[in-house]
């Protein structure tokens, strides 16, 4: 008869009881471990993750009362809320019975007990138990998940020659399970890329995991990455598992992992070398299952030359790379994505009979676009919003390009003194020198990553 895959911890102060459950459960179930010492439980605890625990109600000679037993059933749920206890005890009663269940317990077993009936409890209590595992964790997908459904993800538009070729791209490694890096201008497009890849693939029914590594503290890189141990440091009250653990079965996405510092990748690739992963706190590692996606805006390959990023971990990451173009790039998907966005904002804003001057179209396909597909749809919401009549015009459009340009301004200065004006002038034209490269344009501005993103939403860049 095959084992049930469980780990169960025994608590009782009888050498008798410990030896004969142990002999009769470890020959249905993977593991059993035995502990005669009350007070060694918050060791176990904190070192281990149990599947059941069978605890006894008295620890001293002639005591009956079951006080005991209910003080260290107490502090097992103090320590470990989600744990699933089963209570052992010569003298059982319903009183007492009751009151182990308001505190936690599962279920009661009485000694002397049946073999038959011992076996039943167990299956069901671990039934039980593995069905909690599963709602906690999907509230934890849920929870993870929440933060990208506000997210104006859309279809990827495009009929360019450059984007015929991503598209074929993507349609042959998604069939597979190969690591795939996906390279791009910020605002190119990426996450929607990795998405796509994810659902054409044979984990589509799992979950889409995305992981901006650029706005993680690198204090915080192995709790939200790993996961931690309740108590592992000031702030963590309970047990929490990590985006590795939480995307096992489906697809992790890894944006900006050129930022990573080389401490942090090191970490990393031992992570995705393993492909084992251990709660900051705990001793044991824990398997997953990944499907990894990885994209960066950075010039990953003369970091490598530069000694800034490991070449092994890009060696790792890279089995297949994907080139993103920038919106200079495919002009001629421009009056697609215009088209795509109006009809997106005229119906979001009630505004169905907007239309666009061919004039104005010319003009915005000739733009630039350093902020790339990002900067294009906030300018035409932003355009449907503001617009006055029915046809919108470049002014509607008015802090794009050379259609921002004001009378007495020379080309290339802020077309206002007004503090705001002026700062979201200062970041297009860095973005725009720095071919949307992020981390130059923060760089030059003296300005975290994080704080750029912040800026780029408030003026729609």
């Amino acid at each position: 008869m095959e084992k049930k895959k469980a780990r169960i911890l025994i608590v009782d102060d009888e050498e008798d009881i410990l030896l004969s459950l142990k002999f009769f459960l470890s020959q249905h179930f993977t593991e059993v471990i035995t502990e005669n010492n009350p007070f060694q439980l918050p060791r176990h605890l904190r070192n281990g993750d149990y599947d059941l625990i069978m605890l006894d109600m008295n620890f001293r000679k002639g005591d009956t009362s079951g006080r005991d037993g209910m003080m260290w059933l107490e502090k097992t749920m103090e320590l470990k809320p989600d744990a699933q206890v089963i209570m052992i005890t010569a003298y059982a009663d319903v009183k007492t019975a009751v009151k182990c269940v308001k505190i936690g317990a599962l279920d009661f077993i009485e000694k002397p007990w049946r073999n038959e009936r011992l076996l039943t409890t167990l299956l069901k209590s671990l039934e039980l138990s593995n069905s909690r595992k599963q709602v906690k964790k999907l509230e934890e997908e849920k929870q993870t998940l929440s933060s990208d459904l506000d997210q104006p993800f859309g279809e990827i538009i495009g009929e360019s020659t450059a984007m015929k070729q991503v598209f074929s791209m993507v349609e042959k490694v998604a069939k597979t399970d190969a690591n795939v890096l996906i390279l791009g201008e910020n605002g190119t497009g990426k996450e929607l890329v990795a998405r796509a890849i994810h659902r054409q693939s044979q984990r589509a029914k799992e979950v889409f995991i995305s992981v901006d590594l650029g706005a993680i503290p690198e204090t915080l890189f192995g709790s939200e990455l790993f996961g931690h141990k309740k108590g592992a440091f000031t702030d963590a009250k309970e047990d929490r598992a990590g985006r590795f653990e939480i995307a096992s079965g489906g697809t992790l996405f890894l944006d900006e992992i050129g930022n990573l510092s080389l401490p942090l990748q090191a970490k990393l690739l031992t992570a995705l070398q393993s492909r084992q992963i251990q709660r900051i706190g705990a001793n044991e590692a824990i398997s997953v299952d990944i499907r990894l996606i990885c994209a960066t805006n950075m010039p990953l390959y003369e970091m490598v030359g530069e000694s800034k990023f490991r070449q092994d971990l890009v060696y790792r990451i890279n089995t297949v790379e994907i080139k993103l173009p920038s919106l200079r790039q495919r002009q001629s998907d421009i009056p697609l994505l215009i088209d795509h966005y109006l009809k997106i904002y005229t119906r979001k804003y009630q505004r169905p009979s907007l239309s666009l001057k061919k004039e104005t179209l010319k003009r915005l396909q000739a733009y630039n676009w350093p902020g790339n597909i990002r900067e294009l749809r906030h300018a035409v919401e932003r355009a449907v919003i503001l617009a006055e009549d029915r046809e919108l015009n470049l002014s509607d459009f008015i802090q794009q390009g050379e259609g921002g340009q004001r009378q007495g301004k020379k080309a290339g200065e802020p077309e206002s003194y007004n503090l705001a004006e002026l700062e979201s002038w200062a970041i297009r034209k860095v973005l725009t020198h720095h071919g949307g490269n992020i981390s130059k344009a923060a760089d030059e501005l003296g300005l975290t990553r994080a704080a750029l993103y912040r800026r780029m939403d408030k003026y729609g860049l």
